[in-house]
């Protein structure tokens, strides 16, 4: 007979695959295919790895990775929000926590506990680990827009100041990695695919 633990483990791991379904707003690099969440996550995961040593403070490696990989599960229940939306914020909304209790509590009670900590660190931006993983989360996109002449930046409503003021989260975790992405961000204005109101 199979442990109760462990079927409710492969359940989590069977709902977690509806990731692989959630649609992006923004493409590969270099590409006109959308990324989809799953791809995201695995990308942030192994950015982390490469990109730790450029941290502003030491930081945990395996919980950034973590918090990078789980941080958009919730999105099969909530869907994934463009993040320059003006329709609605790019924040941890309530449907958001309905679906991180929900999916997280298909695990054990205490794997569960544990990664709803971690997602709810995330979400708050606090830690170092917090602060480092949101600047992979804001980088990586930033790199595809790079890539693809302006991308999501093309979208009605997008310019450079939106795209300055969501992006600069990642001065809070790396600040080496923020002069390259202001690099990147500025290029996107001398090239004129972002437009400076």
């Amino acid at each position: 007979m199979t442990p109760e633990k462990l079927l409710r483990q492969i359940d989590f791991i069977k709902e977690i695959d509806k990731l692989k379904y959630i649609q992006r707003k923004t493409k590969l690099f270099n590409s006109d295919r959308y990324e989809n969440d799953a791809e995201h996550s695995w990308h942030l995961a192994l950015m982390a790895m490469i990109l730790f040593e450029h941290a502003d403070e030491s930081v945990d490696l395996l919980k950034v990775i973590k918090m990078v990989l789980i941080h958009d599960i919730v999105e099969i229940d909530a869907g994934d929000t463009f993040i320059y939306d003006t329709q609605k914020a790019h924040s941890n909304t309530e449907e958001e926590r309905l679906a991180a209790n929900r999916i997280f509590g298909l695990l054990p009670e205490s794997q569960a506990e544990d990664l709803i900590n971690i997602w709810e660190e995330f979400e708050a931006g606090e830690t170092q680990e917090a602060k480092f993983a949101r600047a992979m989360d804001r980088l990586e996109p930033l790199l595809q827009n790079s890539s693809n002449n302006g991308g999501t930046w093309n979208e009605p409503g997008v310019n450079y100041n939106k795209v300055y003021a969501k992006k600069s989260v990642i001065k809070a975790g790396a600040n080496v990695l923020w002069e390259y992405a202001e690099g990147l961000i500025d290029d996107g204005v001398k090239k004129g695919v972002l437009k400076k109101d």
